[in-house]
């Protein structure tokens, strides 16, 4: 029997749970275009405050909860939320944290001043998606990144995570979006990330972090890059341009969901798995 190949979505915003956005759309319709075309799917995004949880039904998985994430030499608590949407037959599993993640809104406060710890927070969501993917024991052939929140992710997969037998074999795709912001995030970010597997030259892109150099990072770690819109940042796309991975241009609405599947069967067959 032919194995299927199995997809994991990291989003940072997915409709319905979130107002509507270039990601948000994508993180919802991809998942089940990919699903439909025969594919094996998990689909992961942060419980922001604002997801209302009773109208969309979320309930903790407690058998992938309790797991504590240490960052900053700071303990927190990771709670794994799911629900479904129905229409699509797919689960979506919320990262979760009362620190991090409840409050009323989602990169920036009530007078749109972003989050200190939005450093943190990225941070908490990306190690949370892998170690809960660890405790499903799925082990994904393609890993989609979408959103600046799921940028360390290429980071971590292929380096901290490169020897788990559920990460080794992953390619990992980001997704480029014009989501940018202009704060900084903290000097010692590239600190708080360090953990065994990763040393000063995997971080070296971090040691000022923008907007740029996060992205930067991502497409540095990454296997293939999709341009998720059609203007970039002129460093960001020259960095693309100069990378030497295997690229897909900005594809419009109605073509992106088969385009990006055959883009993930082409990263199966052009990319080899790292021994």
């Amino acid at each position: 029997m032919i194995k299927k190949p199995k997809v994991l979505f990291i989003s940072q915003e997915i409709a319905p749970y979130l107002e509507d956005s270039s990601i948000s759309k994508i993180g919802r319709h991809l998942p089940q275009g990919t699903q439909e075309r025969g594919k094996e799917i998990r689909t992961f995004m942060p419980r922001f405050g604002v997801v209302n949880e009773r109208r969309n039904q979320l309930h903790e998985v407690i058998r992938l909860s309790g797991m504590n994430l240490i960052i900053d030499d700071s303990d927190h608590p990771l709670i794994i939320k799911v629900a479904s949407i129905q229409a699509a037959r797919m689960q979506v599993y919320f990262i979760d944290n009362e620190e991090y993640f409840q409050r009323k809104h989602t990169i920036r406060d009530a007078d749109n001043k972003f989050f200190k710890d939005n450093d943190d927070r990225t941070i908490f969501f990306c190690r949370g998606v892998l170690e809960t993917v660890k405790k499903l024991g799925w082990a994904p052939d393609i890993i989609h990144c979408h959103g600046w929140m799921s940028s360390l992710i290429p980071l971590f997969v292929k380096t901290a995570y490169r020897e788990d037998p559920i990460f080794k074999n992953a390619r990992v795709v980001y997704s480029v979006y014009d989501d940018e912001f202009t704060e900084p995030f903290s000097d010692n970010y590239s600190k708080k990330l360090m953990m065994d597997g990763i040393s000063n030259a995997d971080v070296k892109d971090l040691k000022n972090p923008c907007f740029d150099s996060i992205t930067i990072a991502a497409i540095n770690k990454a296997d293939a890059i999709i341009k998720g819109a059609e203007k970039l940042s002129t460093k960001v796309e020259n960095h693309i341009k100069k990378s030497g991975k295997l690229v897909l241009p900005y594809q419009p609405d109605e073509f992106y969901v088969e385009a990006y599947n055959n883009f993930y069967d082409e990263i199966m067959e052009e990319i080899p798995v790292e021994a």
